[in-house]
């Protein structure tokens, strides 16, 4: 699967990318996950949009905060892949497509994520390691994780 990436501060995204976004977000979060939770948390605005299309289909997404809005550092969060894209390798693609865009835009940063934790092992590929803080989100494990 090869996807095209597009980058996008909330204000230059166009009416349909952010109506797409909010639904896969929800089908992902709300639907698959079963979590409850106002996904417009008013971040939107402030950082930026990684979207990940296979064809005219997203497939891919995550939301880069500007430090100071979650975390007292950038931070990457609504990371995902749809059903259609797991197991194809898009995940790993993601990560590597946010973290090259993070360092482009903000540089060589400490970033912060709030991991659902059956991931740590994977979000340790990038560099991400454990805080300690491990708590739970809308009945689902997560750990707070730092890349420095």
């Amino acid at each position: 699967m090869k996807l095209n990436w597009h980058w996008k501060r909330f204000d230059e995204l166009t009416a349909d990318e952010v109506y797409t976004i909010l639904c896969v977000r929800q089908q992902v979060f709300v639907l698959e996950q079963e979590c409850l939770y106002l996904d417009a948390d008013g971040k939107d605005r402030k950082g930026f949009h990684l979207l990940g299309y296979d064809s005219e289909e997203m497939v891919a997404y995550a939301r880069i905060l500007d430090a100071n809005v979650s975390y007292k550092e950038v931070s990457m969060g609504r990371i995902l892949t749809t059903a259609k894209a797991r197991g194809t390798g898009v995940g790993i693609e993601l990560m590597e497509v946010g973290l090259r865009h993070i360092e482009n835009h903000y540089g060589k940063v400490p970033i912060r994520i709030s991991a659902q934790s059956y991931l740590l092992k994977f979000y340790e590929k990038f560099g991400f390691r454990s805080t300690g803080k491990e708590y739970l989100e809308d009945e689902i494990p997560h750990t707070e994780m730092l890349r420095k």
